[in-house]
């Protein structure tokens, strides 16, 4: 996953970095340095990311957004 990769998943979930720390459990400067590509994402943030985008599509399928 690159940095922008990581960026789109998160602006799909409409999360921050920070919401991203707290669901992933992982320090606050933690995606900052992937993002800057100071640290390589590990492959478990991308799994963890793909999971988490399969979750909100099949919830939209359950319950449509609100209008």
């Amino acid at each position: 996953m690159t940095p922008a990769e990581f960026e789109a998943a998160l602006a799909q979930l409409g999360w921050k970095q920070s919401d991203f720390c707290r669901m992933a459990d992982v320090d606050k400067n933690t995606p900052s340095r992937w993002v800057k590509g100071h640290t390589p994402i590990p492959g478990w943030a991308a799994r963890f990311l793909a999971m988490a985008l399969e979750i909100h599509r099949l919830a939209t399928l359950i319950e449509p957004p609100k209008a």
